[in-house]
């Protein structure tokens, strides 16, 4: 097994609603779809964004689009008007996603 940053295998789309983030993960080839499926769960999502104070996550599969659908809530800090942060907005947390690392068998990737 090898470890690689999930953007080797997928891209993501992200927005934000007030104080909810929106993640859209897209694996780039249809057959690494269900290893995403094993490795990005709703757990390590949670652990990854629990610094932001993010208390929930819920993860919808869409498979015919090899896609998952996460949204993470209280991730941004009160939302975009009321974050102290420089920038709140929930696109720009789709890189922190996307450099969650998932194993690979060393054949594939």
């Amino acid at each position: 097994m090898s470890a690689v940053p999930l953007h080797r295998l997928a891209h993501a789309r992200a927005g934000d609603k007030g104080n909810r983030l929106n993640l859209a993960l897209i694996a780039h080839r249809a057959e690494d779809w269900p290893l995403l499926a094993e490795q990005v769960t709703e757990a390590r999502v949670l652990a990854l964004f629990a610094h932001r104070g993010a208390t929930a996550v819920r993860r919808y599969d869409l498979p015919g689009l090899r896609a998952f659908n996460f949204v993470v809530e209280d991730v941004l800090q009160g939302g975009v008007n009321g974050a102290l942060n420089l920038d709140g907005h929930g696109k720009t947390l789709s890189f922190l996603l996307l450099g969650l690392e998932v194993a690979l068998p060393e054949a594939a990737g």
